[in-house]
């Protein structure tokens, strides 16, 4: 065995003759520096195991049992491979000694002294094999752990683009793409399940001017007010877009047209209380103050064709509301056959 890799024996042995033969045996075998004697289990215990790679023992002491010193020895060091090495001839010593910890069981007759150093080995290279896979278990399992903690990471930053890709960066309410997306296949669920579906298109009254006099910065924190309070009118299932500039978009399933008329009269009513203190800034410039125009289009009522159609038909009715003086709601109603559909400017 190289000397780098010599083990620390600790040989506990009563009969001084006998643990001079032994520790010959060992120290031809492992080195000369490699053997602890103690002829006692009280000697034994004050030997500093953590420097103890192997112990061997005999199983009758001068003031003790070899098993108790297992057992003492293992309660300090539970890894301490411990072998017994004995007169005891008896298989019932042997199986209690190894039920109780012990690694190898030696009976002290014929070339014992020959098998000795082949035993200590052989339990040497298992007690290593088994560190060693301790070792990698730990390893792989703080390997493991951080894996889990790069993919949570990994998925939290996928979670995180997905939701740039898909809010709008000033508002936080869903862009033109995401409630595109969401706009089809709410159309086609209620088409599907015969559900109404209302759309509100929404245009900030005298947004321009507000941040002409006011500044961009009064402007964007108009434009996430408004955001505000189209979220506080919007249920779990409903979703609240930002088409750009100033314009916005709710779209409610299983919604008809009462309902869907509440809620931008509440919307309305909502902005025109959020946004008091810039009518009082804006006075001189805008007597009619901040305001809302909206348009209201459902499934049920309008008879769109398709979900752009149900969007272009709120956007109409938007149009006629800000015609109509603005700070109101309109509802799209279906032209007759054969009549052209105003157009927004």
């Amino acid at each position: 065995m190289p000397d780098n890799n010599l083990p620390n024996l600790l040989l506990v042995e009563s009969d001084a003759d006998v643990g001079t033969q032994m520790a010959d045996a060992l120290q031809r075998h492992f080195g000369l520096r490699s053997v602890t004697r103690c002829g006692s289990l009280s000697d034994a215990l004050t030997v500093d195991l953590t420097r103890i790679d192997i112990a061997l023992t005999e199983l009758e002491l001068t003031d003790g049992s070899g098993l108790d010193l297992l057992r003492l020895l293992l309660d300090c060091k539970p890894e301490l491979p411990v072998i017994i090495v004995t007169n005891q001839r008896r298989a019932e010593h042997a199986l209690q000694a190894i039920r109780m910890g012990a690694s190898d069981y030696l009976v002290k007759a014929g070339d014992y002294l020959f098998a000795l150093p082949v035993i200590v080995e052989k339990t040497l290279v298992v007690w290593r094999t088994k560190q060693e896979n301790v070792r990698l278990q730990a390893q792989l399992a703080s390997t493991l752990t951080a894996l889990r903690m790069k993919n949570r990471q990994l998925e939290e930053a996928v979670k995180k683009l997905e939701t740039m890709a898909a809010t709008d960066p000033l508002t936080g309410l869903a862009n033109r793409r995401s409630f595109n997306q969401f706009l089809e296949r709410a159309f086609a669920e209620a088409s599907r399940y015969g559900h109404d579906l209302a759309a509100i298109m929404i245009d900030l009254d005298g947004f321009k001017l507000c941040n002409d006099k006011l500044g961009h910065q009064k402007g964007d924190e108009v434009l996430q007010r408004t955001a505000r309070v189209l979220e506080a009118n919007c249920r779990r299932s409903d979703v609240a877009g930002r088409l750009g500039g100033d314009e916005f978009v709710v779209l409610l399933p299983q919604t008809g047209l009462d309902r869907a008329q509440t809620v931008a009269q509440r919307i309305g009513e909502e902005m025109s209380f959020c946004t008091a203190d810039l009518r009082q800034q804006l006075a001189a410039h805008l007597p009619e103050g901040l305001g809302l125009s909206m348009g209201v289009a459902t499934l049920r009522h309008s008879r769109p064709a398709t979900a752009d159609e149900l969007i272009a038909q709120a956007d109409q009715a938007l149009y006629r509301a800000k015609s109509a003086g603005k700070g109101r709601h309109l509802i799209f109603d279906a032209p007759p056959r054969n009549a052209p559909a105003a157009t927004r400017a």
